[in-house]
């Protein structure tokens, strides 16, 4: 088996990520994140201390959690585990809207712990591709009570996950994973599996966990208010009767990762049943990924040649969609 444990080693495989995709990033909540946050009644979050990564669900009414240009606010009562919320820590978001694949995704470190509210400083916000929601079926899924009691068979129905790592420095940053059920996650022994699939091509996660490898993760069923939280120690390779295992539509992906040190606690998530996420309500008609993407593109400090060719290709009405659509038909798998 060989193991992937070097940046180098990432990048013979994978290559380097395209600098345009950092250009998408900003350093605050602007306007049209504000919007959906306005609209998300879901999140993943993820906390970083030391060489410790945690996660948990938060979940209410659309809007639950609110953000002015540097700061986020979620009210405690929203996590499923507020207690993992403390001062100092640092902090990874996915929220979700119900219809839409994209997640939007938010970076920072803990600032203050109320007792109504966790209060978040902002470092970076940005729309993720809609792969991992599309490949998992999320938004077509039926409401399901039911859930598999055992790791193994509940690794073997996940469809989704929220990946939590954190890099050299000690921020935290949170990754959606999806495929369909039987090809995402699958438990060997005391190990957990599941492989890399075309994304945004940042490579955040593998990246961080190849030098810090402690992760966290939540494995969903789409329809079930279970979860699974997953933590262990992460480690790449390109192993090919391990990659193997994972083919979809004939195509082997170009890394698995293995989960060592393996903690697997199902449970019944509170945040998961107030979000009432299924059947999916229709995506609000104002949200608008590939405009968010546009707007983010020109928001972003970064003025270089490359950020100038991006902001003008980003300013032909309707590209930037098209480009996306193609992108997600042709480059799923």
């Amino acid at each position: 088996m060989s193991d992937i444990d070097s940046i180098a080693g990432l990048e013979a495989i994978l290559g380097k990520a395209p600098p345009a995709v950092s250009l998408k990033v900003i350093d605050h909540v602007d306007a049209t994140a504000r919007r959906w946050l306005a609209a998300s009644p879901l999140m993943f979050a993820g906390f970083g201390e030391a060489c410790a990564m945690t996660i948990t669900l938060g979940g209410g009414e659309p809007g639950f959690a609110t953000a002015d240009a540097a700061t986020l606010r979620v009210p405690r009562t929203a996590l499923d585990d507020p207690a993992l919320a403390v001062a100092g820590a640092s902090f990874g978001a996915l929220f979700l809207v119900p219809g839409i694949g994209e997640t939007l995704r938010i970076n920072g470190r803990v600032a203050r712990v109320a007792d109504d509210s966790v209060q978040v400083a902002v470092e970076e916000c940005y729309v993720h591709c809609a792969k991992a929601l599309i490949r998992s079926g999320f938004w077509t899924a039926a409401p399901n009570d039911a859930a598999p009691a055992t790791p193994e068979a509940f690794a073997a129905a996940a469809a989704f996950m929220a990946l939590a790592t954190m890099d050299a420095g000690g921020a935290a940053d949170l990754s959606p994973k999806g495929d369909p059920a039987g090809a995402m996650t699958h438990i060997e022994g005391d190990q957990l599996w599941f492989a890399d699939r075309p994304g945004n091509r940042r490579t955040d996660s593998f990246r961080n966990l190849i030098v810090q490898p402690h992760v966290a993760a939540a494995l969903l069923i789409p329809g079930s208010p279970h979860v699974a939280i997953v933590r262990g120690a992460a480690m790449l390779t390109d192993d090919e009767t391990a990659r193997a295992t994972f083919a979809v539509q004939g195509k082997v992906p170009l890394l698995a990762t293995r989960v060592d040190d393996l903690n697997v606690i199902i449970r019944p998530s509170a945040a998961l049943a107030r979000a009432r996420l299924w059947p999916s309500a229709a995506a609000p008609a104002d949200i608008k990924p590939a405009k968010m993407f546009a707007e983010h593109v020109r928001l972003n400090k970064d003025k270089g040649l490359g950020a100038r060719i991006a902001g003008a290709f980003v300013s032909v009405p309707g590209l930037m969609q098209r480009g996306l659509d193609k992108d997600y038909k042709d480059n799923l798998y």
